[in-house]
């Protein structure tokens, strides 16, 4: 199967339909195309960093200039002319390497690969979401013993999914592999992408998001080669670093290209024949591989783009390298599962040079941006400030030995262009929303613990159960992205930005009341009266009023615009967008005006109604005390708190 020609990937196009096409049909009409389609979100970065990414830097090299990068990115009719032709004689030159099931040098392969045994496992073994030995999802269709029967193109999209993101520890120890021990090899680490957080930007077209995903002003290094172009059979591999051999090295990459391709395992497809169909026509099918232990990466930042990076504080790393002599400070910083990308842009957008970068001290760890957006912001001027930029967050998590895949992660935000600029509006914008709706977790479950206490209860530690800050999170994830898209159109325009940013806390401070009636609404009677509680040799006593007084005080603190505006101190909506709804329709942000009337709501929310305090009241004092309950506790939320 060539690699080149044969149709093993699948791409989209923009009317939704899709398309297979082979390799160099996919590049040439990448423009034409808005993405690829996959069967894990893992494998798209596979493909990107395996393959496409390679083939057009190693055939046109990096750009040098901003400018020559958005000569490139901005080409109406994608490679043409020049580029095409340099493409279109790159695969000619180097069709050999890419066969698939070539007997003599199969493409990302050791050709003739075996065990001491001959052995061959199951073909589940390189698919991630198939059941094989301790990687058995639960609610499988499938055992361990029924291998799946992959297509050529599947095995294609597997194999190179294998060598990124292939579980660790104990590996077959191939035939000639000097480094096998009982036919086995310890210690193997996960495939190289299985230790970042993957950051991927994206544009309209796929011709675009490979480009965003091409750095600039790269110097490529000797020896920077793509792994189809290190395929020497003779020779130590510590030398001539090939992938054509059982044997393996342990190295830092040599530049980008030889990072992108790296081969962390020595495989080999086993293809068989299958049963011919109705036309008498019987295509490959693969069930059976060989996987053993391949090279290891000791990663080195200056040639890893894709990640954000975590820095060690001096003190842990002085701690990391007395365990480990080469352990650097930084290390990649990887994506939590469960957790909404939007919650670490801080990191993401600590652009170098911006105030939001973050350097270690003696105690505190900092952070670095993956260095692809860095190069994106550099390039800033020569995008679009409403260009519809998006990230594409991918990760696995794997076990505590890292033998097998737990879970993993993929998300993608919108991100507005002006939010790369340094010290720009539109980042620090961004940056406080997040840490707004962090807050506002943290009150929320601070509100349970101190009705605990009100009730003689203590806190329940962190992590034992779903918090209710969880819950107000997840609430406020479409409300953030919503965000984010229409910072899109702001560009630095303070009106705007400042407009939207006000109608963000409107909408936060209700579903943040939404979760707080919830939890008032359910508190027992004895909470009135409160319970006295000893805490370090001093006494105090909590009770459900001051439980509640706490709570509203923080949310008047973390959203100020909106305590202004209920407090008239703040202007209601300015006059660009006044009795405008802020967004496209269905998606829209309403703001309310000082005397506590709204334009409108949002969608989803009771339109016109006013809101109801605890226990489903509307109603306030006239200088915007809450009424009081009995034991104190507020019948109303003031101005809006507590909407149902």
């Amino acid at each position: 199967m060539d690699l080149i020609e044969a149709p093993w990937l699948v791409a989209r196009r923009d009317d939704g339909g899709e398309d297979s096409v082979g390799l160099r049909a996919l590049l040439l009409n990448a423009h034409r195309y808005t993405d690829l389609e996959v069967e894990l979100p893992t494998q798209k970065p596979a493909i990107l960093r395996q393959v496409l990414l390679p083939v057009v830097v190693d055939a046109l090299g990096f750009p040098e200039t901003p400018e020559e990068w958005a000569e490139h990115f901005h080409a109406p009719d994608g490679f043409t002319g020049q580029a095409a032709e340099r493409l279109t004689e790159y695969l000619d030159e180097h069709r050999d390497r890419f066969g698939l099931f070539d007997p003599v040098d199969p493409f990302a392969q050791v050709g003739g690969l075996r065990t001491g045994k001959d052995e061959t496992r199951n073909s589940a073994l390189i698919v991630a979401t198939a059941a094989s030995g301790n990687n058995v999802p639960f609610w499988s269709a499938r055992t361990d013993g029924q291998a799946p029967r992959l297509s050529p193109g599947r095995a294609a999209h597997w194999l190179l999914h294998t060598h990124c993101w292939d579980p660790g520890a104990i590996k077959t120890g191939a035939f000639g592999d000097p480094r096998a021990r009982a036919g086995k090899v310890m210690g193997n680490p996960t495939g190289p992408l299985g230790a970042l957080g993957l950051v991927l930007p994206m544009g309209r077209t796929l011709y675009e998001s490979l480009w965003l995903n091409v750095p600039f002003g790269v110097t490529r290094l000797a020896g920077d080669l793509p792994q189809w172009r290190r395929r020497d059979r003779e020779g130590p591999v510590e030398e001539t670093r090939s992938t054509a051999t059982p044997g393996w090295d342990s190295r830092p990459p040599r530049g980008p290209l030889d990072a992108w391709t790296w081969q962390a395992r020595r495989i080999r497809l086993v293809p068989e024949t299958a049963p011919q169909d109705a036309d008498g026509d019987g295509e490959p099918e693969v069930n059976r591989v060989v996987v053993a232990a391949g090279d290891r990466l000791r990663l080195q930042p200056d040639h890893e783009f894709h990640t954000a990076w975590t820095v060690d504080s001096q003190t842990v790393h002085r701690k990391r390298l007395a365990k480990d002599p080469d352990a650097l400070q930084i290390r990649p910083r990887r994506h939590r599962a469960g957790r909404a990308a939007w919650r670490g842009l801080d990191a993401l957008l600590a652009v170098e040079g911006s105030t939001w970068q973050q350097d270690a001290t003696e105690v505190d760890q900092g952070f670095h941006t993956a260095q692809i957006l860095v190069k994106l912001a550099e390039a800033g001027a020569e995008l679009p400030p409403d260009y519809p930029l998006r990230l594409e967050l991918t990760g696995i998590a794997y076990n505590s030995k890292f033998s097998a895949i737990e879970d993993t992660f993929h998300d993608e935000l919108p991100l507005p262009v002006a939010a790369l600029r340094r010290d720009g509006l539109v980042r620090a914008a961004l940056i406080g929303a997040v840490a707004q709706a962090e807050r506002l977790a943290d009150a929320v479950n601070r509100l349970v613990a101190d009705l605990r206490r009100a009730a003689g209860a203590r806190p329940v530690p962190g992590g034992e159960w779903q918090h209710p800050g969880e819950s107000l999170l997840h609430a406020l994830d479409p409300v953030v992205r919503l965000l984010l898209r229409l910072l899109r159109t702001s560009d630095e325009d303070f009106d705007r930005v400042d407009e939207l940013l006000r109608a963000w806390e409107e909408k936060a401070g209700r579903e943040t009341w939404k979760v707080a009636e919830h939890l008032l609404a359910q508190s027992p009677p004895g909470l009135f009266q409160g319970s006295v509680l000893v805490q370090g040799g001093k006494t105090r006593t909590y009770r459900l009023s001051t439980a509640e007084r706490t709570f509203r005080d923080t949310l008047d603190d973390t959203l100020w615009r909106r305590a202004n505006r209920r407090k008239g101190r703040g202007n209601a909506l300015s006059s660009v967008v006044q009795g405008q709804p802020l967004g496209p329709p269905g998606q829209e942000f309403r703001a309310e005006q000082p005397d506590g009337s709204r334009q409108g709501s949002h969608q989803g929310s009771p339109g016109g109604k006013p809101d109801a305090g605890p226990g489903g009241r509307p109603g306030t004092e006239p200088h915007g005390k809450p009424d009081a309950g009995p034991g104190g506790r507020s019948a109303t939320a003031p101005d809006g708190e507590g909407a149902a």
